[in-house]
C-alpha cells in the first residue's frame, strides 16, 4: 500500500492524506504502544502527526506532547521525516493568562510545547479555537514573530466559523503575512454543517480542511453491528442516529467494505479535504485505516451515502435560499 500525499492548503508542503492523531496517547494508549504506532506510521509513510498542548488532560502537563517528544528524542530521522502539528488555546494553568490567544499566552505556550516536544520548531501551529477577546492584530503579530524566529513554519486554525476564516485571512493579507493554511473542523458523514460556510470559505482562501472525528467518535466504525460500547458520548451518538447507522452498516456490507473505511474514503474524495485525522489505539488499527485510500466512490455510491446521511443541502446561501 503506497501512501498518498497532497499539498497542505495552498502551500508547497506535502503531507500524507491521513494524519495521525495522538489524542489517545497517554489517557488510553500507553507510551510503549504509542511509540509503536508512531514508528509504524513513519514506516508506512504517514508523515503528518497532530497533537495539542492540552492532550493528556492533566492541567498544564502536556502529557501527550511529552510522549511525542520522547519518541522524537530517539532520533533515527524521526523529526526530519514528519510534519509536526500542535495547538494553542486551551487552559494550561490556573493563572488568568494561561489560556486563549493573547500574545502573552502564545509566546509562553509555544516555548512550553517546544520543550515538551524536544524540537526547535513546530511545523504547523494551530489555534485550537477562536478567541473573541483578542484582536487579530495582536494574534498575527505574535505569530509573525514566531515565524521570523523559525519556531513556527505555518499557522492553522481549528473550530473556526467560515466568516472567522475570512476575517482572519483578510487581516493577515493586509499585514503581508501568509496567515492560515489549514482549518481543523469537525467533519464526518453524520456531522456535515461545515459544508454550509466553512468549506466554501476554506476553498476560496486556499485553506486545507483537516477533519477531526472523521468516524463520529466511533459511531461510524461499526457502532451498531460490532456491539462496541465506547464512551458515553459515542453511545449517545449511536442512539441518536441508530436508524441511519444501521442503514449505513448494511450498505457498507453490500459494498464489501468496513464502515470506518467507507467513512474515511468519503472524506478523502472531497477536494477541499487535506487529511482526516485518524486516532488508532493500536498499530493494527492504523494498518486497517489504509484501506480507505484505495476505495473509489462512484456517483451512485455518493448519492446513496447522501440519502443515508443528508447534508445541509449544499453551500450557503443556496442550501436555504436561492
Amino acid at each position: 500500500m503506497t501512501i498518498q500525499y497532497t499539498r497542505l492548503g495552498r502551500t508547497g508542503l506535502k503531507v500524507s492524506r491521513l494524519a495521525l492523531g495522538t489524542m489517545n496517547f497517554g489517557p488510553q494508549t500507553d507510551e510503549a504502544d504509542s511509540f509503536a504506532i508512531l514508528d509504524r506510521a513513519l514506516e508506512l509513510g504517514i508523515n503528518f502527526i497532530d497533537t495539542a498542548n492540552v492532550y493528556g488532560w492533566k492541567l498544564g502537563e502536556g502529557a501527550t506532547e511529552q510522549i511525542v517528544g520522547r519518541w522524537l528524542a530517539q532520533g533515527g530521522g524521526r523529526r526530519e521525516n514528519i510534519v509536526l502539528a500542535t495547538k494553542v488555546y486551551g487552559r494550561m494553568g490556573e493563572g488568568p493568562n494561561d489560556q486563549r490567544l493573547s500574545a502573552y499566552h502564545i509566546r509562553r505556550a509555544v516555548e512550553d510545547s517546544l520543550r515538551r516536544l524536544r524540537t526547535d520548531r513546530i511545523d504547523l501551529y494551530q489555534m485550537h479555537h477562536i478567541d473573541r477577546d483578542t484582536p487579530w492584530e495582536e494574534i498575527w503579530q505574535a505569530f509573525e514573530i514566531l515565524v521570523r524566529q523559525g519556531k513556527v513554519l505555518y499557522v492553522g486554525s481549528s473550530n473556526f466559523a467560515g466568516w472567522q476564516l475570512a476575517h482572519a485571512q483578510g487581516v493577515a493579507t493586509a499585514r503581508h503575512f501568509l496567515g492560515l493554511v489549514s482549518e481543523q473542523s469537525l467533519y464526518n458523514l453524520a456531522e456535515r454543517t461545515v459544508e454550509l460556510e466553512v468549506i466554501p470559505a476554506a476553498k476560496a482562501l486556499g485553506i486545507g480542511i483537516i477533519p477531526w472525528s472523521p468516524l463520529a467518535r466511533g459511531a461510524l466504525a461499526g457502532g451498531v453491528s460490532s456491539g462496541r460500547r465506547g464512551s458515553e458520548e459515542t453511545r449517545n451518538l449511536v442512539e441518536k442516529h441508530r436508524g441511519r447507522i444501521e442503514r449505513y452498516e448494511r450498505f457498507s456490507a453490500e459494498l464489501g467494505e468496513k464502515p470506518a473505511d467507507l467513512a474515511l474514503a468519503w472524506l478523502l474524495q472531497n477536494p477541499a479535504v487535506t487529511a482526516p485525522i485518524i486516532g488508532p489505539r493500536t498499530s493494527e488499527q492504523l494498518d486497517g485505516s489504509l484501506r480507505a485510500l484505495e476505495i473509489k466512490l462512484t456517483p451512485e455510491i455518493l448519492d446513496a451515502l447522501d440519502d443515508i446521511w443528508p447534508g445541509p443541502g449544499g453551500e450557503a446561501p443556496e442550501a436555504y435560499a436561492w
